[in-house]
């Protein structure tokens, strides 16, 4: 069964860290660009936010500003895992974290995010920071 299961989401204090995993299967996992995507409350389509991507073979890895510096995005092509790994979170990284997969092989998308480029998207993981 072709699909994305993330994990690792809950309920931390300000400044706390969660590490959330990813797990694809039924498709060749290490031909793909993946990214993690978050779903911020309250705000509809419009709260969609790109956070990270990594290439392939997990040798480029690409963040969004406000996420640089205090997370980390890597991947094991054996598990067919993704990783993202958050620190020094803040109240307004509440949302759900969704990892996504993209529609062609072998590609670099470097920072560049339109959610039509995916074509996969696991059923997300809560994340909730309380101050």
């Amino acid at each position: 069964q072709v699909q994305l299961v993330e994990s690792g989401g809950g309920l931390v204090h300000a400044g706390g860290s969660l590490r959330l995993s990813c797990v694809a299967s039924g498709f060749t996992f290490s031909d793909y660009y993946m990214s993690w995507v978050r779903l911020l409350p309250d705000k509809g389509a419009k709260g969609l936010e790109w956070l990270s991507g990594i290439y392939s073979d997990g040798s480029i890895a690409y963040y969004r500003d406000s996420m640089r510096g205090r997370s980390t995005i890597s991947r094991d092509n054996a598990k067919n895992t993704l990783y993202l790994q958050m620190d020094d979170l803040k109240v307004d990284d509440t949302a759900e974290y969704y990892c996504a997969k993209v529609k062609i092989p072998l590609m670099d998308y470097s920072n560049d995010f339109e959610a039509d480029d995916y074509d996969l998207w696991g059923p997300g993981t809560q994340v909730t920071v309380s101050s």
